[in-house]
This record gives C-alpha cells, sequence and structure tokens, in this order.
C-alpha cells in the first residue's frame, strides 16, 4: 500500500496566501485496476494562475498545478515502469491516474513527456510545457507578429515573459521587456538578446517607452495588467495587436476593492487596436506542434532557458508565494 501526500486548500485566499490556507493530508492509495499507472512526482509547478483561480474553485479542493512524473507501478501497456508523465495532478507525490481515458475536462487528461531530446525532465512543467505553450500561440496565433516590428513583453523575466522576448527575436522583431528587478533586466538584455529592458519599480514607464520605441509598439503581450498596461497601450501604432495573458499585478488584491488604471478605450478606438484575451486550452489538441518547435529552438541556442529550483515537497508553498512576490527569474519549478 502507497501513502501518498498532497496539498488542500482549505481556504480561499485574502491577499497574500498563507501557510495555513492549506493542509497537507495523508491517504493511501488502492491497487491499480486495469488501464491505471501509479507514478511518483519529480517536478511540481508554481505558477501565477494558481492565484487567479483560487476564488474560482470551491473549498476545499485540491492545489492542482502541472507536474512531471515517473510511472512506478503499471497496469497500462502503453506506459511502462519508467515512463515519464506530464499530468494537471498538482501538489501531490503519489498519483494514480488512467492515462489512456478521453477526458473531456483538459485538466484530467495525463500524456507522455514530449521527447526533449536530452534536456531536462523539468522543461516539461516549463519550456516544453503549460507555459512553452501559453508563449508560443499566446504570442504567435494573437499578435501575429512581423519581422521588424516593435514588440513589448510585461513580466518578462518570468516562465511566459522570457519566452515569448525569445520568440519575438526568433521572428526577427525588435523587443523590449519590463521586469521588476535591475538583475532580470541585465539578465534580458545581456543573456536573452532583448534589444532593451526596463527595471518597472524604478523608471518613468512612459518616458522610457518613448525613448526605447520612438516609432510607437506593434505587439504587446500583457502578463501584469495594471497601469503600466495602460501607458504602454497609450503607444501603440494603428492596428497594433496586443495578447493579454494575465495580470498578476492584481492577483493578491481584493476582488471587491480592484486597484484602478487609466482608460484604455481612447487608444483602442483611435488605434484601432485588437486586445485579446485567451487560455491555454484553446490550443488543446495542438501542444505538440509548439512542443516541436521549441524543443528545436532549444538545442539549437536560439531559445535559453532559466529555472528558480526549489528542493523539497514540504517547500512548496513557500516556491509559491515567493514566485507570487517575483523572487525567481525564469521557471519556477519543484523538485520534489
Amino acid at each position: 500500500m502507497v501513502k501518498a501526500r498532497k496539498y488542500v486548500v482549505k481556504k480561499h485566499f485574502q491577499g497574500v496566501p498563507k501557510r495555513d490556507d492549506f493542509e497537507v493530508v495523508e491517504q493511501e492509495l488502492p491497487p491499480l485496476k486495469d488501464g491505471e499507472i501509479l507514478a511518483k512526482a519529480e517536478y511540481i509547478s508554481v505558477d501565477p494562475y494558481l492565484r487567479a483561480y483560487n476564488g474560482r474553485n470551491k473549498v476545499p479542493y485540491d492545489q492542482f498545478s502541472f507536474q512531471v512524473a515517473i510511472v512506478t507501478e503499471s497496469k497500462n501497456p502503453d506506459y511502462p515502469v519508467g515512463t515519464r508523465v506530464v499530468s494537471h495532478k498538482g501538489w501531490r507525490d503519489y498519483t494514480i491516474m488512467s492515462p489512456n481515458s478521453k477526458a473531456a475536462d483538459p485538466n484530467e487528461r495525463v500524456y507522455k513527456l514530449p521527447d526533449l531530446q536530452g534536456l531536462s525532465p523539468s522543461l516539461g512543467v516549463g519550456a516544453v510545457g503549460m507555459p512553452g505553450v501559453t508563449a508560443y500561440f499566446g504570442f504567435l496565433d494573437i499578435c501575429k507578429p512581423k519581422a521588424g516590428e516593435t514588440v513589448v513583453v510585461t513580466g518578462a523575466a518570468g516562465a511566459v515573459g522570457s519566452l515569448v522576448g525569445q520568440i519575438a527575436k526568433i521572428k526577427g522583431c525588435r523587443v523590449i521587456g519590463f521586469a521588476g528587478s535591475d538583475d532580470k533586466v541585465q539578465w534580458l538584455e545581456k543573456e536573452l538578446g532583448f534589444d532593451r529592458a526596463f527595471n518597472y519599480k524604478t523608471v518613468d514607464v512612459l518616458k522610457s517607452l518613448k525613448e526605447a520605441a520612438p516609432n510607437g509598439v506593434d505587439c504587446y503581450f500583457d502578463n501584469v495588467g495594471g497601469e503600466i498596461s495602460s501607458v504602454i497601450l497609450s503607444q501603440m501604432n494603428d492596428y497594433g495587436r496586443t495578447s493579454v495573458c494575465g495580470s498578476i499585478s492584481a492577483y493578491n488584491e481584493d476582488p471587491k476593492q480592484m486597484p484602478k488604471a487609466t482608460i484604455i478605450q481612447p487608444a483602442l478606438v483611435f488605434r484601432q487596436l485588437k486586445v485579446e484575451g485567451f487560455l491555454v486550452w484553446r490550443w488543446d489538441g495542438r501542444w505538440h506542434e509548439a512542443f516541436a518547435d521549441l524543443v528545436a529552438w532549444i538545442k539549437s541556442g536560439k531559445l535559453k532557458t532559466r529555472e528558480h529550483v526549489t528542493e523539497g515537497f514540504d517547500k512548496l508553498y513557500d516556491a509559491f508565494v515567493g514566485m507570487l512576490a517575483g523572487e525567481n527569474t525564469g521557471k519556477a519549478v519543484v523538485k520534489v
């Protein structure tokens, strides 16, 4: 009999999530049925959307997120022991899964870790996982960038933003990033090849943007929302395209007293802008297309990945709150 541990969310978060909002529960797992596998988590992801979705779920609920796990016992011939799988089973160490079941809910699906050609399996929850697909389709399908255009990315040193900026460079664009520390700015410019990067906490965003993009902005990938987004939208060119991935600047705010920002309608109307939000499940069934390009770009050196790794199942909460505070550069992941 295998004993499994999982994090259960007991309360809706008020502001920054607190440790006692979670409870670690131990359970004995039943014997496997035909078609099932038992998998042990290796890498568990912590992402901003975990905070954003908290208020949308009834408590208590098991804390979901993506994880890479290795099959330790199998009654499914397609998934022998030693196979690595990716699932949305979240903050738990052992999980029984039915990988061949055609679950209607994409959150319930299990797939084999893509062929990473010798790269770290942890990329299965990062650049060659949900964040990679988010960057790939969310930018390319919505913004439809053209070579020579100017692209702005906020949250540019995070898991998604750092990939968007590099994909934009691969597509021949000029890239400007905003991040939350001088170290992140250095990383974006010196290592990832962003044309310009700024610490939004210490610069005048409008002045910096006008200096870096005197001819305006064509594409904007928005991870943060808030006043900075209103400023960037005001600097966009006619027929500019904005892909809205998230609003991390307000995730910890009281939903009844959300922060206010300058209205954006004048820019939308007079510049005839397109602003489109998305969920990554829109491209369900096409993730493999992104994975193939992303692996090729990483192997060729065109796309650089960086991970902020925290070790230990008992450190999941710390990694989550640290990520929300911007302590990570690149993808925040927990090695179990």
